[in-house]
């Protein structure tokens, strides 16, 4: 069919993200997480599913997961996967309000990944407006902890995605608007340095700075990155009275690879750093969450070459590759299940108060997005 006949107004998406956007949801706020869940569910059920709630991971949001009627329901089909988590705080719609400038729309969280979560939900329900069956059952997993490395959620991904003969993820497009055949292995890490405790005034030499320790730590980790491997320290907490030298100070690190056997070397080389001394006094090293490679595959590459034909029918040219900056397709994609990542809205600047989407590209990606559900089968 054509599929830019199907009922995708770029303003009047807009209208319904907006709602999303404006329903802040950080991480760490499960009832603001909770909230967002709401919502979408909401939008889940007037487009005609059948949603679950399940319940999140302890301290966090909790998980939608969604069916669409069917013939073939209960046989493996195309699972739609996306979060709805974001990185910025309760209050950043103070600092990055929604908002309208030109061809662009702003607001946190509408790149990462609302936008292009939103366009999935908006083309499942033109279909089904258009009373189109999928050769596929169409199913819908909204997921909390993305955005902290899918510690809790890792296990309800790889469970839904095995049931489903695809997943497609509209996680943000390229820079070209090109899409994600396969993403580099992330780790996290917790770093913990512990010293002695003195009086900063009357006795600064008894003490030694748990601190000072970190930053020399840090430095030596970050000069560790290579071509290879990569090592980022964005979180540091140490410190509660400026009269005492810390005893304790915590950190965490980034570490991403474009090959499995490189993240590995990495880790290694990072964990061989734990150094303590008989009081517990030191630096130590610990393994958080991490995500495996997901190398490009043939499945993988099939389902491209058939979006990659829906682009040119739409008039416009599909690029794909790997990339950084995990997601939850490294879960899916590593256990072999063709997943196709990117199929998101085109924009710029997420993580930032300067995040935005391009507003054309809202019915576009949802037009590529209704093609490729309209012919897996």
């Amino acid at each position: 069919m054509d599929l830019t006949r199907l009922s995708l107004d770029a303003e009047a998406m807009l209208v319904g993200l907006r709602r999303w956007v404006e329903c802040e949801s950080p991480t760490f706020e499960p009832q603001a997480v909770n909230a967002m869940m709401d919502l979408a569910a909401a939008d889940l059920v007037a487009a005609g599913a059948e949603v679950e709630r399940v319940p999140g991971p302890n301290g966090l949001g909790d998980c939608v997961r969604a069916s669409f009627p069917h013939s073939r329901k209960g046989t493996p089909g195309i699972l739609v996967m996306g979060h709805l988590d974001t990185v910025h705080p309760l209050g950043t719609l103070e600092t990055l309000p929604f908002r309208r400038e030109g061809t662009r729309a702003y607001g946190p969280g509408i790149l990462d990944m609302k936008g292009g979560t939103f366009a999935a939900v908006a083309a499942i329900a033109a279909l089904r407006r258009a009373g189109i069956e999928t050769p596929l059952p169409i199913n819908v997993l909204l997921t909390s902890d993305e955005e902290i490395g899918s510690p809790g959620c890792r296990p309800i991904i790889e469970a839904e995605g095995a049931k489903n003969a695809y997943v497609l993820v509209p996680e943000p497009a390229q820079l070209d608007g090109g899409v994600v055949t396969g993403r580099y292995a992330i780790a996290r890490f917790d770093l913990d340095t512990t010293g002695r405790s003195s009086h900063a005034g009357a006795n600064l030499k008894e003490g030694r700075s748990a601190i000072a320790e970190m930053a020399r730590r840090i430095g030596e980790i970050e000069a560790m990155t290579d071509e290879d491997c990569t090592f980022s320290v964005g979180v540091i907490h140490g410190g509660r009275w400026v009269n005492c030298v810390p005893q304790s100070c915590k950190a965490e690190v980034l570490s991403m690879a474009k090959r499995q056997h490189d993240l590995d070397r990495g880790v290694d080389r990072l964990l061989a750093l734990t150094d303590l001394d008989g009081e517990g006094i030191g630096f130590r090293v610990r393994r958080g969450v991490t995500r495996p490679v997901w190398e490009p595959m043939p499945a993988t590459m099939m389902v491209y070459g058939l979006a990659r034909e829906i682009a040119r029918e739409l008039g416009f040219e599909l690029t794909h590759g790997s990339a950084g900056a995990g997601s939850d397709a490294n879960f899916t994609g590593a256990l072999g299940i063709p997943t196709l990542d990117g199929l998101g809205v085109r924009g710029e600047g997420w993580h930032t108060l300067h995040e935005h989407i391009e507003v054309d590209s809202l019915p576009q990606r949802a037009q590529l997005m209704a093609g490729l559900m309209l012919r897996l089968s």
